[in-house]
């Protein structure tokens, strides 16, 4: 089955999408620069060749692009493969594809609803190995007591952080200084 793949810009950058005849196989979150991108394509990928992107790809991209100009999209309805993951990272993945835009779980969290508390380390491990950044957002998980954790895309934790930041998640359980107003005069 052939493979294919397409660069697409978004609002942090060059972004990019891998795909087979029905689903998408990888995603990838922008770079330094356009060959930095190609090659870990190329590493990841070897038999993707850059191509049109289909209907279902063209879905993808614009959903995508929209959740990264800041607009609430959920994109657990796309069509992802992940039949050759282990089953632990299927779960870790499913739960991550709940996490709404702007919210976030930690580590810990997610080992828990999966049925094995004590694990955030392995689900850590997991979400480093996620073939779908964006789509499966592990970007809305982090370490316990509002710290960042790790983030295996280029720029690391800031990538991370600006995309907490585009989709106004909170990071911490302190309070904003909206948090602590009179009910009567909190934002709606």
């Amino acid at each position: 089955m052939s493979q294919g793949f397409c660069l697409f810009d978004t609002a942090i950058g060059a972004c990019a999408l891998v795909w087979n005849a029905e689903r998408l196989i990888g995603a990838q979150l922008p770079e330094q620069d356009e060959a930095r991108a190609r090659q870990r394509l190329a590493r990841r990928y070897p038999e993707a060749v850059e191509s049109a992107a289909p209907p279902f790809v063209q879905d993808a991209i614009g959903a995508i692009m929209a959740l990264l100009r800041g607009e609430k999209r959920d994109l657990a309805h796309l069509p992802i493969e992940m039949d050759g993951l282990s089953a632990f990272n299927r779960k870790v993945y499913a739960v991550a594809l709940s996490i709404p835009p702007g919210e976030t779980l930690t580590y810990g969290e997610v080992a828990a609803r999966i049925g094995e508390p004590g694990a955030a380390r392995a689900v850590g491990v997991a979400l480093g190995e996620n073939p779908f950044p964006i789509i499966v957002p592990c970007h809305r998980v982090l370490a316990a007591n509002g710290k960042t954790g790790g983030f295996s895309a280029d720029g690391g934790v800031e990538t991370k952080l600006r995309m907490l930041t585009i989709e106004k998640a909170r990071t911490s359980d302190v309070p904003s200084l909206f948090d602590s107003l009179p009910l009567e005069a909190r934002r709606r």
